[in-house]
């Protein structure tokens, strides 16, 4: 139990890698913020999931990352719960699009729930975690925060400022703390094709233009950049994260962790 008497909160936790975290985090004893746009049923059920996990409370949180008042409400909520030790900014959206097609909406939501969404939490939760010596932010950048990709220009723009964010962050707060207590880290888990939901509108295109078989259209996909020909499970990035999170990783700071299946290194 390694996250005992530890407080996490994991935004765009409902499903995918943000709730693979959030369970990682609940089965060492983390008490957990959950978050995300849902309704009062998926919010229970979320609830539910990481109770039956082991977490000893949770709570869930709403807060639209396009906004910084509502950013800046739930961390006035977190601070008055003590503050969280753990911050993991999981959040967000993603559409493929050229430049010439992007629209200044598509540009301003993908950059404000991606990026600004992480500098909002981020600049709220560290002077705390440098109050008390220990504390840990994993931001979950991507693989398109350090390789480019076409027709992902707002979403490639918003991981590489993730990325350096990160770093910048990292700097900053590298000598808070001691190594008995943990000292602060700030770090990127950078992953590939992973299952999620956030893959399946490009899945799809390669289907249609396989005939509408799914399997041919994901093996496309994989083909195309990812060397393992295989995709990751949430629960592999949960278990990095997880150990990130621990006090052992004191040393690990500033740093950007594909999970990539050798697609960076290419």
């Amino acid at each position: 139990m390694q996250l005992l008497d530890k407080t996490a909160l994991v935004t765009g936790s409902v499903q995918g890698i943000g709730l693979a975290i959030a369970k990682a985090f609940a089965q060492e004893g983390a008490r957990v913020a959950a978050h995300g746009l849902a309704n009062t049923k998926q919010a229970e059920a979320v609830k539910a999931e990481l109770l039956a996990a082991g977490a000893p409370e949770v709570r869930f949180f709403d807060a639209d990352m396009r906004d910084p008042d509502a950013i800046d409400a739930m961390m006035d909520d977190m601070a008055a719960w003590g503050g969280a030790d753990i911050l993991v900014n999981n959040a967000g959206i993603q559409k493929t699009t050229s430049l010439a097609d992007a629209t200044r909406d598509i540009w301003d939501a993908v950059l404000s729930v991606n990026l600004s969404g992480a500098f909002h939490t981020m600049r709220r939760a560290l002077p705390i975690m440098a109050e008390n010596g220990y504390g840990r932010v994993i931001n979950i950048a991507s693989v398109h925060g350090l390789v480019a990709s076409a027709n992902k220009a707002p979403y490639v723009a918003s991981k590489f400022g993730m990325v350096g964010l990160s770093k910048v962050a990292a700097l900053e707060y590298a000598s808070k703390g001691t190594k008995k207590a943990g000292g602060i880290t700030v770090n990127c888990i950078c992953p590939g094709w992973t299952e999620t939901a956030i893959i399946e509108p490009q899945i799809a295109a390669r289907a249609v233009e396989l005939g509408g078989d799914r399997v041919a259209g994901t093996a496309s996909l994989l083909a195309e950049k990812q060397p393992s020909l295989r995709t990751s499970d949430p629960a592999e990035i949960g278990q990095l994260a997880l150990w990130l999170a621990s006090p052992i990783a004191h040393n690990i700071t500033g740093t950007s962790i594909p999970i990539d299946g050798g697609w960076t290194a290419q």
